[in-house]
């Protein structure tokens, strides 16, 4: 009991406001992929984009973010969290500003890739602090995941939601200015709330971090542009050269004296299979929220906003079990356990949705219940898979394995969307050249999309099974 007492009087007493602000930011971030996805038609006629460089608006900021979130959790942990957290923010409004004020293809596609880069910075100090402010005391720690994890889920569907509306009711320009009041504020209460955070000696691995960062976005430039440049010498070439980089990489840390990636951080219990884990749970995860948007837009003909306000119901449940549930389940069944089921459950919702998403479907018989039961896998994989991914380790290494963990999600989200986006188109053109109509035709290739990230969810829960050592039940 007095052990208890002494973890909660030296607890800092702005914790929980930190955390809003954090979970403010974590919000932001993810919702920087989703909302400009209605005003994408908007954004093709001012700029004059053609439809295939169209996706470039989504793709520079994933893979600015994703391939940079290494070197900005190397940042966090030489600078000082706080530091980075700011200068994340700092360099998010202005990018946001130039996107916002964007009067050519290039302005938009610089200032989508230096929202990413702001992103990179932000998100491993954010996920840092979280875990000095609460590591303390598992049962907070628990609690504040789940806030984290409901504030992810939230971005991802309110800028969906978000994106309509302003694209309807203002202007695509919008729904990029929203992000400069939201960073203004979040740097001057960041100045209230945020401890310093620590800082440690060392110096920036700058050729670590140009080779694994070149080889994360060759990786990822090569699969999203396979749907248009077809798997051959052009994408295979890309992924040579992303391979060779990457052994590059591992050699350099395997040498370095202070490299980006200490080699030694993956034989920390749990580290390498959570963060396969969160690659998978996102390459799950992300083609079912996507695609079921298409289903909703493009099969059941609702509107780009109706199609958002058809997700929230699993938003909200999502919100709900991270939460007021999540931690108590972890704390009770442990990491292993709530993993393997919830990975479980995200494949069964994505075989329902391949099953049972007719031409003449209807929300509630073939949408609600399916998206409900994703809801439910989504929340019992993503905060044991981010808990398991942090905890073994070193404190001085924190920000690396938050940097790792975010990497991880976001390049798997990247990855798994852009392999599914070309399963789909696949069997869509396959369909139409059999003389289907067009409608039918999407919506074959939409379920061998659900049926595509199915396998990688139970892809997951294998390695969950498998991997992932039992570990003790945090305290009650």
């Amino acid at each position: 009991m007095s052990g208890n007492s002494n973890v909660m009087t030296n607890a800092n007493p702005l914790r929980w406001k930190a955390l809003f602000l954090l979970c403010l930011a974590q919000f932001m971030v993810i919702m920087d992929t989703s909302i400009i996805g209605v005003a994408l038609p908007a954004i093709k006629e001012a700029l004059g984009y053609s439809q295939s460089n169209l996706q470039w608006v989504f793709n520079a900021y994933v893979i600015f973010f994703g391939g940079l979130l290494l070197l900005g959790g190397r940042l966090s942990d030489l600078f000082g969290q706080r530091k980075m957290f700011i200068l994340g923010f700092v360099i998010l409004s202005l990018a946001s500003l130039l996107a916002g004020l964007a009067w050519s293809e290039e302005s938009m596609n610089i200032g989508r890739a230096l929202q990413g880069f702001g992103s990179a910075l932000i998100a491993p100090a954010a996920l840092t602090i979280i875990m000095q402010l609460f590591v303390a005391n598992p049962k907070e720690l628990n609690k504040a995941f789940g806030f984290w994890g409901a504030s992810a889920a939230a971005g991802g569907t309110a800028g969906v939601f978000l994106g309509g509306v302003i694209t309807e009711w203002l202007s695509w320009n919008w729904t990029f200015l929203i992000n400069i009041p939201v960073g203004l504020f979040a740097i001057l209460y960041s100045l209230y709330v945020l401890p310093k955070g620590t800082k440690n000696k060392g110096s920036i691995d700058l050729l670590g971090s140009l080779t694994v960062t070149a080889a994360l976005m060759l990786a990822v430039y090569a699969i999203v542009t396979s749907e248009h440049n077809g798997w051959g010498a052009q994408t295979f070439g890309l992924l040579a050269i992303a391979a060779v980089l990457f052994i590059l990489f591992l050699i350099v840390q395997a040498k370095k004296k202070e490299p980006l990636v200490p080699l030694r951080i993956f034989r920390a219990p749990n580290l390498l299979a959570a963060n396969i884990l969160l690659a998978t749970l996102a390459g799950a995860w992300i083609p079912l929220w996507f695609f079921l948007n298409l289903y909703l837009q493009q099969v059941l003909n609702y509107s780009a906003f109706m199609g958002g306000v058809a997700l929230v119901p699993m938003t909200i449940l999502i919100m709900i079990l991270m939460v007021g549930v999540m931690g108590r389940l972890v704390g009770k069944f442990g990491i292993k356990g709530n993993l393997v089921i919830g990975m479980l459950i995200l494949a069964g919702s994505l075989l329902l949705f391949a099953g049972n998403t007719p031409e003449e479907g209807n929300f509630v018989t073939n949408v609600l219940w399916a998206s409900l039961l994703g809801a439910v896998g989504m929340s019992m994989a993503y905060i044991p898979a981010t808990i398991a991914s942090l905890s073994g380790a070193r404190p001085e290494e924190s920000g690396l394995a938050s940097g790792l963990s975010n990497m991880s999600y976001q390049i798997g989200s990247a990855i798994g969307l852009a392999v599914m986006v070309a399963v789909s188109s696949s069997w869509t053109k396959g369909e139409l050249d059999k003389g289907i109509d067009q409608i039918a035709a999407l919506n074959t290739g939409f379920h061998s999309a659900f049926v595509g990230a199915a396998i990688i969810a139970i892809v997951g829960a294998l390695i969950a099974l498998i991997f992932i050592r039992k570990g003790k039940a945090p305290e009650k």
